[in-house]
């Protein structure tokens, strides 16, 4: 999967790393910020989602796209799909873009609006990336785990650099017997949780 990222992937990643990277040091405003995860966060996301049993993939957070491409990687070598969600037009935008540029809309499906509104149509998550604004994070988990495959993988980000926020749903992830779970220190630090 690593050895073979095609060139317009490849090509597009190199290019939202540049924006990542520019936004962070011009002090562009944390709402205008692609605020993307960082190539090894997206290497472990890749190998765990190429692990995960049949079911739906979901997104929760698209921003312009950058991890659902590690997502969508596993996917397309597994014959099957992602689903995203991006709340934010400008963001969504973006993410269409990368996706027909990088080639790779027939893995990906863009949901414009709020996931919340859209995760009660779904029953058989297997993997689920939580990527959105951490005030919905507990509402995000106690929507997804009920609705997840056994050995279904949910897995969320900033569970280190944003710890103190995230406390209460990071203590019931810890402590839930519904899933196993535990903080992996890689990125910004990832919470993984598997379905029992």
């Amino acid at each position: 999967m690593f050895h073979s990222i095609s060139e317009p992937i490849l090509k597009r990643m190199q290019y939202l790393e540049h924006i990542d990277g520019k936004d962070r040091d011009d002090g562009t405003p944390r709402l205008q910020r692609l605020r993307q995860i960082t190539p090894d966060t997206g290497k472990f996301l890749a190998l765990l989602a190429a692990c995960a049993p049949e079911g739906e993939y979901l997104e929760i957070g698209t921003s312009a796209g950058y991890s659902t491409l590690w997502l969508a990687m596993a996917c397309k070598m597994l014959e099957r799909f992602i689903t995203t969600f991006e709340v934010l037009p400008e963001k969504a935008k973006l993410a269409h873009e990368t996706f027909q540029v990088a080639q790779m809309e027939g893995v990906i499906r863009l949901v414009e609006g709020d996931a919340r509104q859209y995760l009660s149509q779904y029953q058989n998550i297997a993997f689920c990336f939580l990527d959105a604004e951490k005030e919905v994070y507990g509402e995000c988990y106690e929507a997804v785990i009920p609705r997840m495959v056994k050995g279904g993988l949910l897995v969320a980000d900033n569970a280190i650099d944003f710890q103190e926020t995230l406390k209460p749903m990071l203590d019931r992830a810890l402590t839930d017997e519904r899933v196993d779970a535990l903080i992996v220190p890689i990125g910004k630090g990832e919470l993984v949780c598997r379905k029992v």
